[in-house]
């Protein structure tokens, strides 16, 4: 592991953050175009490093091009000195300036290793930062080539210094950085906090999820068996915001069942290039045996397995087929725990209000989908714990709506990326007050004071 080199690092960032807003998103704006033109290195970079399908590893390239463009259009805007109401109308001129915290710490997973490392670097970078990046080491190959992706576009190479390794660099990258960006598991996340918080600097984290899909008695179940399996199924179920759990009415349940089964039977799974893959392999083979312990645990405690819960080895070692099971027990492992992979359990359910209970009955909070009519589907969805859900969609309606925060409750995560607050974590407030005339330093006399504030009661609003 090499070790962080904090005054280069130092001082490539008080060089950066120097350059205009302006030339920055400029810099961002060239790197969107630059993925696109890229995307079959990059595509080829992805799947050799995790295995996924085609379609899974250009989801990383737009991803990255549309984080980008959003940054590089709001950044200038959101970053520059506002004005602020002063503690006296027309005497007190207030401004609230943003500044660079620093040195940005990225420990970022190995499922998406372009997305998790090029797009959480972005606005750290337009807000003036330097980048001390700890990429999953089953992904190094993906993050390389990002990085030189970014040297290409003009970002200073002394700004950006990856550690590579284990543990160890997560370490080194928490007790450095002057703010934290962790993606993984709740367990590591508890760690890392054990480290920032005596440090008191910031940290957000997005964790894992047992993501819950609600279909209600008027939903589209013909949308929804086909919204399900790409939530489902969609890098093999390797995603945090992946569906684990489908919870239905009961009298649709045996329709959506049918269907979805028999699109299931349809997928096309396998490696390679091929934009017709549906499913590619799981990471490694170590994680299929994750995955099947799972399913295992569930069959031996009396579950029923409706497709799948079997590996694939004639397509290869990381190859499992997509996994549905119904009547699972609350003793299972899998019941309230994360599988990552392309495993789902079907539930009944009598009414909206035990729908809600049992999406809500889960330490997790990350991600939720509804299928229903508008009323419906909206009344629902005001009532789950989750920070992001879905209406009529699995997943991809709220994280491509990159101007509004993503993000987890309970033991999903803290913090989040995307919209201004994905931007603004990365600077500290400055406000500067100039008061001119009356001071109020010296104070005022009761009487005094008393008039301002009841004529500020309706002038200031």
């Amino acid at each position: 592991m090499s070790t962080p080199d904090i005054p280069r690092l130092l001082s490539a960032q008080a060089r950066w953050a120097q350059v205009p807003l302006k030339e920055r998103a400029a810099i961002l704006l060239r790197l969107h175009d630059l993925v696109l033109d890229r995307q079959d290195e990059l595509m080829d970079a992805i799947q050799a490093d995790t295995h996924k399908n085609r379609r899974s590893a250009f989801e990383e390239v737009m991803d990255v091009a549309i984080t980008a463009r959003y940054y590089a259009h709001r950044g200038p805007t959101l970053l520059r000195p506002r004005r602020a109401r002063g503690a006296l109308p027309l005497l007190t001129r207030t401004e609230v300036t943003r500044e660079p915290l620093g040195i940005i710490g990225i420990i970022s997973p190995w499922n998406y290793p372009l997305t998790l490392t090029l797009s959480e670097m972005l606005p750290a970078l337009m807000a003036g930062n330097a980048i001390l990046l700890k990429p999953d080491e089953l992904g190094m190959r993906t993050a390389r080539l990002g990085i030189a992706l970014l040297s290409e576009i003009g970002i200073p190479r002394d700004l950006i210094q990856v550690l590579e390794g284990g543990a160890e660099a997560g370490t080194a990258v928490a007790n450095n950085a002057s703010f934290l960006m962790f993606t993984g598991s709740t367990r590591t996340a508890r760690k890392v906090a054990a480290t920032t918080g005596p440090r008191l600097i910031g940290l957000a984290a997005e964790l894992g999820g047992k993501n819950p899909m609600i279909i209600a008695e008027d939903a589209d179940i013909e949308l929804a068996a086909h919204q399900a399996i790409n939530a489902c199924f969609s890098n093999s179920g390797q995603l945090c915001v992946s569906i684990e759990r489908i919870l239905l009415h009961r009298s649709i349940a045996t329709e959506f069942t049918e269907r979805f089964l028999a699109l299931i039977k349809n997928m096309n799974i396998g490696p390679g290039p091929g934009w017709d893959i549906d499913m590619g392999g799981l990471i490694t083979p170590a994680h299929l045996q994750h995955v099947d312990a799972f399913v295992r645990d569930a069959r031996e405690q009396g579950a029923e397995i409706l497709c799948g819960g079997h590996a694939l080895p004639e397509l290869g070692d990381t190859f499992y087929a997509p996994t549905v099971l119904r009547n699972v027990p609350e003793s299972a492992k899998l019941y309230r725990n994360e599988v990552f992979g392309p495993v789902v359990y079907l539930e009944t359910v009598a009414s909206h209000a035990e729908a809600i209970a049992r999406a809500n009955d889960s330490d997790f909070g990350l991600n939720a989908s509804v299928f229903g009519s508008r009323a419906t589907a909206w009344s629902i969805a005001k009532q789950l714990e989750s920070g992001s859900v879905n209406i009529n969609e699995g997943y991809a309606a709220t994280w491509g709506s990159i101007d509004a925060p993503h993000g987890g409750w309970k033991d999903s995560g803290l913090g989040g990326r995307h919209g201004a607050s994905g931007l603004l974590h990365y600077t500290r407030p400055r406000t500067i007050a100039h008061q001119r005339g009356l001071t109020l330093g010296d104070g005022l006399p009761a009487s005094t004071m008393t008039t301002l504030l009841k004529l500020g009661k309706h002038v200031l609003r």
